[in-house]
């Protein structure tokens, strides 16, 4: 080891002293420093997550920080994009060029900068519908200078396990899809699901979530729910293949524009005849995503059985009390019985435009 290092020391003296030939004029004791310019423009928000409801408006907010030093650019460019959950592809939202605006898609005629100041590139999302939950992210260019941010809104809402008729894992990924759609729903994200699960949401079977992944929340760790000695959390089985495989699905649904009622009727339906009663009310038989926002979001409380559109038959309790879910409030399920059975009220949707 001691040769080693005394050839080592004897290498540096070398090389020191073909330094010293090669550039006399160098003093040892200075230090260089190299400094580069930083970047003259960035983009910032001032809050990274925005709270909204479907039908009501939201603002993302994004400002544009210039430095002084760059000349005045009216072809500075922002761009809206919304990020997918597999992160690799991305929705056009709205692009703005100085006089040049466009909005894309579904948000067509929905969204607009603020435009408080020429560095607000702020952008403004009337009628919230529930596919609009997300994150997006705002870019601007600037020649060759650019900045990005990326903003999350988030729903007041609520997540509620679906299955239909069929029976439980029954639903490919896209059936699911269609499944939420049918109920006024959306299938609901991971952070959805965690956010119910924080509220107290325990579901023992697993069921589909947008990213594709399957997962099922768990409060009360037992036996035939992943072992009673696990702890309490999220179970996930990990992404699935859509097409193959089969599950139940995690919905998610927001205030809506309308009244969910019960119908005062004389005599029990049965599901048809439901469907015509609230016809002749001027209404249409309610959708489970209905039952559940008005039970979550407005606290409606009903103990009378009723058909839904889907052919189930529920009600919804806000006040445990005896013979009216005495242990939680829940929205009470009571399967899917015979549509030919004249044993039960309905609840109605009449929409508001």
């Amino acid at each position: 080891m001691i040769p080693v290092l005394i050839c080592a020391l004897v290498s540096l003296s070398l090389a020191q002293n073909d330094l010293d030939i090669l550039f006399p004029e160098l003093e040892h004791s200075r230090t260089i420093y190299v400094t580069e310019n930083g970047p003259k423009l960035s983009v910032a928000a001032d809050q990274l997550k925005v709270v909204s409801r479907r039908g009501g408006n939201a603002t993302l907010p994004c400002r544009i920080q210039r430095d002084q030093s760059l000349a005045p650019n009216r072809k500075m460019r922002v761009k809206w994009t919304k990020l997918t959950s597999d992160y690799l592809k991305e929705v056009d939202v709205f692009v703005a060029m100085d006089y040049h605006k466009r909005s894309y898609g579904s948000f067509h005629g929905r969204v607009h900068l603020l435009g408080s100041s020429p560095m607000d590139a702020s952008l403004v999302i009337t009628e919230i519908t529930l596919e609009d939950y997300g994150r997006y992210k705002c870019e601007v260019i600037d020649g060759l200078e650019d900045g990005t941010v990326v903003v999350s809104l988030d729903l007041e809402g609520v997540v509620f396990p679906y299955f239909p008729r069929l029976g439980r894992y029954n639903l490919n990924f896209y059936d699911a899809e269609r499944a939420c759609r049918e109920q006024d729903a959306i299938v609901a994200s991971f952070d959805q699901l965690y956010e119910a699960w924080r509220g107290k949401l325990d579901w023992c079977n697993a069921g589909w979530l947008s990213d594709g992944t399957v997962q099922y929340p768990i409060t009360t760790p037992r036996e035939p729910c992943g072992g009673k000695n696990t702890v309490p959390g999220v179970r996930n089985y990990g992404l699935r293949d859509k097409e193959k495989n089969h599950y139940d699905v995690f919905c998610f649904t927001s205030h809506y524009k309308g009244r969910f009622y019960y119908l005062i009727h004389p005599s029990k339906l049965t599901y048809d005849e439901a469907v015509r009663a609230c016809q002749k009310d001027g209404a249409q038989i309610a959708k489970v995503g209905q039952m559940y926002a008005a039970w979550k979001l407005l606290g409606y409380d009903r103990c009378d059985a009723g058909w839904l559109a889907d052919g189930s038959v529920r009600y919804p309790i806000t006040r445990p009390r005896r013979r009216c879910s005495p242990t939680e409030a829940a929205v009470r399920f009571n399967g899917f019985p015979d549509k030919k059975h004249k044993l039960y009220g309905v609840y109605c949707f009449k929409g508001h435009n």
